[in-house]
């Protein structure tokens, strides 16, 4: 045990630095804080709490708390703060003793980029009034997932545990170990591999629980669209931006030159990734979709529910998808979401997909124009190396009452990270937001 002074108090209070394996009492003062940081990471350090049994399981989903789920049910772990490198979590332990779990085990794990032997003084510290307990990892080498501490419950009491375990293959494999499921990116793919080879929807059988046993509690799956929607949350954070509010919509191109992009399956993965921005916008996480060719077809609206093969089952336009006319299909979602379905207090976000052939320059600058002075924001993709005509020139448009418009061509959809995606897709939008409401459009 180490004394140090702190700052010009009279009274010294005890730091406690724990090694592997060892542990210790944790003072009683009502409430436990646990911090989980590091000075440095590849990428984001994903802080969770499993809550979990005497045989090391979550007594159900809602034991699991994460960025997406922030309190368990007796509200005794709360996630209070989170950020790329630093996460606290608050304990109450009266409400904790009641609560159905021997111990809760806290965790990080990295996304897409790099392991834990490039984290930078990767550290646990627990608070309980005075006292403070450290621990510090200073072994990982290629884990991308670990298990810092444990607070268990002792007599009547909590002690806490210093672990260090890590594992290889980020969330799944650590979450699985507590009895917690995750959709496999793999699994994912398979399923849209065979649908497009099929190019038959078919609907799954129901699987109805007999009634004659007990049903058992349902761990949580965490779906493809959930660890996407946080990376959309981070893409904000990083540009200290407040969570935002507002509806979303795609429109994808269905020209035939898009073909191979359907048939591939990167239409399908392009639908996930922009479905995970609507899930951190939108009050009720729904999508509208649109595709669009010579003609255009309004698709059913979706959630994180039922995302899986929604490109296969839903798009259809036949003999009508060969050319573009973009106008047409802008024409019908500013009819939407200006006479249909109009809102003043929230804007519209459309992404809107085209791999080029833009050739309809004076009805598209004409459509945008007029739409600067409503609250709809578009953000055009290019898909590949093609002619985008107009879409190239929306920082320059003259005319507009407001910016209401930006592009950015990609060379390869399926190779960009997912963090670069968001970071461009939000790149102009929150400010759009911030002068849309300085100029009224916005209530």
């Amino acid at each position: 045990m180490k004394l140090k002074k702190r700052g010009n108090r009279n009274m010294t209070d005890p730091i406690i630095h724990l090694s592997t394996g060892q542990n210790t009492t944790i003072n009683e003062s009502g409430q436990i804080h646990v911090t989980i940081q590091s000075t440095s990471a590849p990428s984001a350090l994903d802080a969770s709490c499993f809550m979990v049994n005497e045989r090391g399981q979550v007594p159900s989903d809602d034991y699991f708390v994460f960025y997406n789920q922030n309190v368990d049910p007796h509200h005794s772990v709360l996630l209070q703060h989170a950020e790329d490198l630093k996460s606290s979590f608050v304990l109450n332990t009266s409400k904790l003793r009641q609560a159905p779990v021997e111990k809760c085990v806290f965790t990080a794990t990295l996304d897409s980029r790099g392991t834990f032997a490039d984290v930078q003084k990767c550290q646990a510290i627990v608070r309980a009034g005075s006292q403070q307990i450290t621990y510090e990892i200073t072994q990982a080498t290629s884990e991308t997932a670990l298990i810092f501490i444990e607070i268990y419950k002792h007599r009547d009491g909590f002690k806490v545990r210093a672990i260090g375990r890590g594992f290889f293959g980020g969330l799944q494999p650590l979450a699985e170990s507590f009895g917690v499921e995750i959709e496999s990116p793999s699994e994912a793919k398979s399923e849209i591999a065979a649908s497009t080879e099929s190019k038959v929807p078919t609907a799954e059988p129901v699987k109805r629980p007999s009634p004659a046993k007990k049903k058992k509690p349902k761990p949580l799956k965490l779906t493809k669209i959930d660890l996407l929607k946080r990376k959309v949350t981070l893409s904000l954070e990083k540009k200290k931006v407040d969570p935002l509010q507002a509806r979303v919509a795609v429109v994808f191109d269905a020209s035939g030159s898009m073909f191979d992009l359907y048939r591939k399956g990167i239409v399908q993965e392009a639908f996930e990734r922009i479905l995970a921005v609507a899930a951190a916008f939108d009050d009720n996480g729904e999508l509208d979709v649109w595709f669009f060719a010579d003609d255009f077809m309004r698709a059913p609206s979706v959630t994180a529910k039922d995302y899986k093969d929604y490109i296969v089952r839903t798009y259809v336009l036949g003999r009508r998808g060969f050319g573009n006319n973009e106008p047409k299909v802008m024409e019908d979602v500013i009819r939407k979401y200006t006479e249909e379905e109009p809102n003043e207090n929230i804007p519209t976000y459309i992404i809107f997909f085209s791999d080029g052939g833009v050739d309809k320059e004076r009805k598209i600058t004409q459509l945008i124009t007029e739409s600067s002075h409503k609250n709809l924001f578009w953000q055009f993709v290019g898909l590949g190396r093609s002619y985008y005509g107009v879409l190239e020139k929306l920082d320059d448009m003259p005319g507009r009452f407001i910016d209401n418009a930006d592009f950015f061509a990609l060379d390869d959809f399926s190779k960009i990270s997912d963090e670069e995606l968001y970071d461009r897709l939000l790149n102009e939008f929150p400010g759009w937001i911030k002068e849309a409401r300085a100029k009224g459009i916005l209530t």
